[in-house]
């Protein structure tokens, strides 16, 4: 069991709200327009901190523990790259002007990482209290994987999105942007523009991925707190890695397959870790090394597969995938 001291939970949530203000300072207090130059020096930047404290925690805590926290910031970052599948979706939807996407993305940001602490400290207790959760956890994402599989060559639709819908029913919105405004007044009304609404799509879609990805890192890792680190270094490069790689989305045509096949992975092993611990001690257990190369494996080969896919067939796109079918016309499993 890996032992943190307040003085290292303390240390720990200092750097990342540290990191988070410089996001949110740059995001949100100077709204421009993101170079790729510029997006890729963050995104260096904040990989290079997370492998930066990966290091220096295997070196404190063993690197058994550090294993576990690279395996879980991977699949973390995996799963955020198919999260900016739909920010792209989110964002072409209501038409976000350039200029203010940083300021969606960091909030979104902000609010992925609140909903994943309050799920990261709900799944640890339940695991600490019940064991059959590992059971639950890993039945949940074979049921993932198997959605996204099948529905893995469609997109969600924000306009169905039951959360959007109910905000419209509340506030009035207005058909323009006001400038970075989420509201404003025409003719001595309050109204919503379409920039808050497009955090409540992004919003709405952080907890679905919350849903997905503590069950994934818990399957890495029992430790809250590599749970929580993996999440927070994971998220905090977004906002960079959204300007970086929001024009090569559309060639990483099979993600969403090699997603599908990672998280049926991790379920499979939390039901085998449930077997081992509660009903047959002779169940074979997947360690975290092994776990590691299989989520690398799959994600190099994914990448090279979409790479090679798109080069031959540039009309090929790709797409975030889906967990229901918007219609069965869409539906490629009924085809």
């Amino acid at each position: 069991m890996l032992e943190v001291t307040a003085l290292g939970w303390t240390l720990t949530i200092a750097v990342i709200v540290a990191l988070l203000a410089l996001d949110l300072t740059l995001g949100v207090l100077k709204p421009h327009a993101v170079g790729f130059r510029e997006a890729a020096a963050w995104s260096v930047f904040y990989i290079a901190v997370a492998i930066a404290f990966g290091v220096v925690f295997a070196q404190v805590a063993g690197w058994n523990y550090g294993t576990e926290y690279f395996a879980g910031y991977i699949v973390e970052k995996s799963l955020s790259v198919d999260n900016l599948f739909v920010f792209v979706i989110i964002m072409g939807t209501f038409a976000v002007p350039e200029k203010y996407q940083q300021e969606v993305l960091t909030f979104g940001i902000i609010i992925a990482l609140v909903l994943r602490v309050i799920f990261i400290a709900l799944g640890a207790t339940l695991l600490s209290l019940f064991s059959f959760m590992f059971l639950i956890f890993g039945l949940i994402l074979i049921y993932t994987a198997v959605q996204l599989f099948r529905h893995r060559a469609e997109d969600p639709s924000v306009e169905d999105n039951a959360l959007v819908k109910a905000t419209k029913r509340f506030f009035p919105v207005t058909d323009d942007y006001d400038g970075g405004k989420m509201f404003t007044r025409i003719g001595g009304k309050r109204m919503a523009t379409p920039l808050f609404i497009t955090l409540i799509a992004i919003g709405s879609s952080d907890l679905l991925f919350a849903l997905d990805s503590i069950p994934a890192v818990f399957g890495v890792t029992e430790e809250a707190y590599i749970v929580f680190v993996a999440n927070a270094f994971a998220l905090l490069g977004l906002r960079a890695l959204f300007f970086l790689v929001k024009g090569l989305l559309d060639r990483l045509v099979y993600l969403s397959t090699g997603l599908s096949l990672i998280l049926a992975f991790i379920g499979v092993k939390l039901v085998l870790h449930w077997l081992h611990e509660d009903i047959w001690h002779d169940a074979p257990v997947i360690s975290t090394p092994v776990s590691l190369a299989v989520i690398i494996g799959v994600l190099a080969i994914t990448t090279v597969a979409s790479l090679l896919k798109t080069r031959n067939d540039p009309s090929a796109k790709a797409h975030a995938g889906s967990l229901s079918a918007r219609s069965h016309e869409d539906d490629p499993a009924k085809h």
